[in-house]
């Protein structure tokens, strides 16, 4: 089954872009195990400075699967990756998505999904 949500922002800065990297939108498979596409925006700089992961975590905190990101985005922005094969624990309900860029670490837009619904909304904490 494939779910997806996505969380539009009326405007972005340059400036704002520039800083942590913000997950905009997300679309899952459920099955026996799940498969995440996972947009983010990151004003990727080059080789120094760039979204390089987002990560499934359980709604403490704890990381349920990395999705390592290889190279800039710098000409693909926002860009869509996707993680397969994701086993979650059981009776989990929602997981938390976040991303990271080498500079700053984590601390951008963060989305929380209903793994049932599929349907998605901002987590608290991170920048808005």
């Amino acid at each position: 089954m494939l779910v997806g949500a996505t969380l539009g922002f009326a405007t972005v800065s340059g400036t704002a872009m520039a800083g942590e990297a913000d997950v905009t939108a997300v679309a899952l498979r459920t099955g026996s195990t799940y498969s995440f596409s996972v947009t983010v925006r990151h004003a990727d700089e080059g080789w120094e400075h760039y979204a390089n992961r987002w990560e499934v975590l359980s709604l403490d905190g704890k990381v349920l699967a990395t999705r390592v990101l290889a190279h800039p985005h710098v000409n693909e922005q926002p860009f869509t990756r996707s993680l397969s094969g994701v086993k979650l624990p059981a009776g989990t309900k929602e997981v938390r998505l976040r991303a990271n860029d080498k500079v700053h670490g984590v601390g951008g837009v963060e989305l929380i999904v209903d793994l049932a619904t599929g349907k998605s909304r901002q987590a608290d904490g991170g920048r808005s």
